[in-house]
């Protein structure tokens, strides 16, 4: 594990193999930079591959910032283009699912010429108003608790009441076919079990940057203004969060999109597909 000079304040801590084209992975939320750890023995002989922690994740920098400021989409988006500019890549390829899938779109969309393309799970803009119809307030409901000083009263800090509460979205949000092992949510535990981490990692949804605030703010922009980047979006058949029928207006936002069906996998591709998300960048 390396540590990137800080942007804002914030050092990320990263992994980094192979060479070739380079390659940057976005974690996602509950994860750090281990989901990837399936995918990057798949992409190293070729490609030279970059895996952070995400500010407020793993062992990346965690301060108790205002969220807006410090751990909105804009400003996670900083630190990776500061690391990709430290490192010396040149258009690198960006990959992400959850949250880091929405930081590699707003890298794409603020500044087009930095990036080769984008290979992404949602969530994706389009949803709109869907974002509140029963069903899926049913599923949204966490991004409202995360408001709560709730956080900081019954889980920061506990890690066997993190443990339970991560554990719940992993096997919640999963395919099937794929059940979180035991290891995993150890990690995971001592990863968001530290005093402050647990505070830090929703600090994205507390920056206003969850689905719910984005999908109800979004308007369909004009088309000189869409995602330019060519992108492959990986839409998973079981993440109870993003039906596929929300794929249905990507051309609005996207001008060189290709939606790719990935039957069988739920919410976490990186994990639990990670042979089908590794073909997808070698693809581009």
């Amino acid at each position: 594990m390396e540590r990137s000079r800080p942007v804002d304040g914030f050092r990320l801590a990263y992994e980094r193999a192979g060479s070739g084209p380079p390659v940057v992975l976005l974690h996602g939320w509950p994860g750090d930079r281990t989901d990837y750890e399936a995918v990057v023995p798949l992409l190293a002989p070729d490609f030279e591959v970059v895996v952070p922690d995400l500010r407020g994740f793993g062992a990346s920098d965690k301060h108790a910032e205002p969220p807006a400021e410090a751990y909105s989409a804009a400003a996670q988006a900083r630190s990776v283009i500061g690391l990709i500019d430290e490192l010396g890549l040149e258009r690198p390829l960006l990959a992400g699912y959850d949250i880091g899938s929405r930081i590699a779109q707003a890298i794409a969309c603020d500044a087009p010429e930095r990036v080769r393309a984008l290979v992404v799970s949602p969530p994706l803009p389009g949803a709109g108003e869907r974002v509140v119809s029963p069903d899926a307030m049913r599923e949204f409901w966490y991004q409202s608790f995360h408001q709560l000083p709730l956080i900081e009263e019954v889980l920061d800090g506990d890690r066997a009441a993190v443990r339970a509460y991560l554990a719940h979205f992993w096997r919640h949000w999963s395919g099937p076919g794929f059940e979180p092992g035991e290891e995993r949510l150890d990690h995971l535990a001592d990863a968001y079990g530290e005093p402050g981490a647990m505070t830090a990692s929703i600090g994205w949804y507390r920056a206003g940057s969850g689905m719910v605030a984005s999908s109800l703010a979004e308007t369909e922009p004009e088309p000189e203004y869409r995602v330019a980047t060519p992108t492959t979006i990986l839409w998973q058949e079981h993440d109870p969060l993003f039906p596929r029928a929300w794929s249905d207006r990507l051309d609005a936002f996207f001008s060189a999109v290709e939606l790719v069906e990935l039957d069988g996998a739920g919410h976490f591709t990186p994990v639990e597909a990670p042979e089908a998300f590794a073909a997808a960048i070698r693809a581009r």
